[in-house]
């Protein structure tokens, strides 16, 4: 009779392999108990959220600083006055003979300081610019985000108005009542200094 502690390949008290079965079982299990891998990639969506608030900021001061130096043409003469009220830094309005521009950019065209029909809401006897409205209440909503990252700094609705000596009454109206649409009405109208009465040439004999 065969011994079976003398069979090849045997051993005395030892387990039976494995099934492949257990062995998945197994690595399931191992695999459950480690947690999920996490996250070590870098989040830029935040930072390009912050790059575009401070470029906004930096062009709108930009625009609002370089607005403020207004060089005199054929399209522009400035009424004079006598005023030394420091300018203040705000969105600047340029009415010249020929266009209406928001901190230097052409929102309509005008024809000798009037604007045309065409671009009122309603015709002739409207007051509203469609054009100038939606250019100003975009304006709004960047100084109303910026003032929300900045409490010290908040929106007051302030604007340069600079215009030509020449621009009709009924131009002006129609331009501060857009304005006014759009939360805009601190008004600063820029003006330009008396001449010196040293420098008035003298009168001919």
């Amino acid at each position: 009779m065969t011994d079976p502690a003398n069979t090849p390949g045997a051993a005395a008290g030892a387990e039976p392999p494995a099934t492949m079965g257990e062995v998945k079982a197994l690595i399931r299990k191992k695999l459950r108990g480690r947690g999920e891998h996490e996250h070590t990639g870098l989040n830029i969506y935040p930072m390009m959220d912050m790059m575009t608030i401070l470029l906004v900021f930096m062009v709108m001061q930009f625009a609002s600083s370089s607005a403020a130096v207004v060089t005199e043409s054929e399209e522009m003469r400035l009424p004079y006055s006598l005023s030394t009220e420091v300018l203040q830094d705000a969105t600047p309005v340029q009415l010249t003979r020929d266009a209406v521009l928001v901190a230097g950019r052409q929102v309509i065209p005008l024809r000798q300081g009037r604007i045309d029909p065409s671009y009122k809401q309603g015709g002739a006897s409207s007051l509203v610019v469609p054009a100038l409205q939606r250019r100003m209440c975009e304006v709004r909503d960047q100084r109303k985000a910026l003032a929300a990252l900045n409490p010290r700094n908040p929106f007051q609705g302030e604007v340069q108005v600079i215009a030509d000596r020449r621009t009709p009454y009924r131009t002006i109206t129609e331009v501060l009542y857009t304005l006014g649409q759009c939360e805009f009405s601190q008004l600063r109208f820029i003006v330009g200094r008396a001449p010196s009465p040293s420098a008035t040439p003298p009168a001919a004999p």
